[in-house]
């Protein structure tokens, strides 16, 4: 078992045959859809605080800093951010909900930490949540591509095995390090818009939770994000409304579908498209020509899907390389 000299304990109860669900903000974590989902879970499931993983070894504070806060007393506090796990009821089992920044320093060291929590609780499985920009339309229902590398979870959740190669995020290594420790792990990766990436989406996040729900076979809730997805498509209908670029290129997706009988289900090889999503603006890592910008409108071409995820491979393996 992994010695776990970063991770301070909070509390250490029994728990029950528990999972474990992770996701981390940045650049796995397109319009905030994953971590709002654990964030949701969180609040919904009146978690209760396990424990924290000590950011020192782990942040760049120059990129994640730090916030200050007063207290009740008006004193001034530091605020560190920090990867912390809380514990949630949830009917015949425990959750324990891993929540926080993706770190920037020491990856196989901090997923020691996380898998070394896992195995103290005899977790059985991992689920990591994840979000990525893809070309669909916001009023279709979000699609959410799950996959895992042990075959019995593949068959039994109706996940896929990822063919990806190329440059990953801290959900990929954390996935390598559970295979490693013979531990199950499996990655959910929610479509967001790519237009609509610097919109948080509540809809993204409550399919996660809908297909977190149907593998862990918990009733999880959904309330208030449901309640939260009708706004959602108002506010990214009026920013559609507000440039007739954005108007043309959802038509034509919208038209791509159609074609597809409605299929937006996107490709296996984008399981670890988390790269597209940088920390600061999730437009910011696409590709030049590929950002929906009010100054550059899209082409009035054709899109070829097949093409454009070529091009977004070939983009990765350019960052790569440099």
């Amino acid at each position: 078992m992994a010695e776990l000299e970063h991770v301070r304990w909070i509390r250490r109860p029994e728990l029950r045959r528990p999972y474990m669900v992770s996701a981390f903000t940045g650049w796995n974590d397109a319009a905030d859809a994953a971590s709002s989902a654990v964030k949701h879970l969180v609040e919904a499931m009146n978690a209760t605080p396990l424990a924290e993983i000590d950011p020192e070894e782990f942040t760049d504070f120059a990129t994640i800093r730090p916030h200050v806060r007063l207290n009740d007393g008006g004193n001034r506090q530091i605020v560190w951010p920090t990867v912390s796990m809380w514990t949630a009821d949830a009917g015949d089992r425990d959750l324990i909900i891993v929540l926080g920044p993706e770190p920037a320093l020491q990856w196989k060291l901090f997923c020691k930490q996380i898998v070394g929590v896992a195995q103290t609780y005899k977790v059985s499985t991992i689920v990591s949540l994840g979000a990525l920009l893809a070309d669909v339309p916001h009023r279709r229902p979000t699609q959410v591509l799950g996959t895992a590398a042990d075959q019995a979870a593949i068959d039994r959740h109706d996940l896929r095995r990822s063919q990806y190669e190329g440059p990953t995020g801290i959900v990929g290594v954390l996935s390598d390090a559970c295979h490693r420790a013979s531990m199950s792990s499996i990655s959910l990766w929610g479509a967001v818009p790519a237009y609509a990436a610097q919109i948080a989406s509540p809809k993204a996040a409550l399919a996660l939770v809908e297909r977190l729900s149907e593998i862990l076979d918990v009733d999880l809730p959904t309330v208030s994000l449901a309640e939260t997805v009708e706004s959602y498509d108002a506010q990214v209908d009026q920013l559609i409304a507000n440039d007739p670029s954005l108007t043309r290129y959802l038509e034509r997706i919208e038209a791509m579908g159609d074609d597809d009988d409605d299929d937006y289900e996107f490709d296996d090889d984008d399981d670890d498209i988390e790269l597209l999503i940088d920390d600061e603006d999730s437009e910011s890592a696409l590709p030049p020509d590929d950002r929906p910008r009010d100054d550059t409108p899209l082409p009035d071409g054709p899109v070829d899907s097949d093409a454009l995820m070529a091009e977004v491979e070939q983009f990765l393996r350019s960052q790569r390389d440099d």
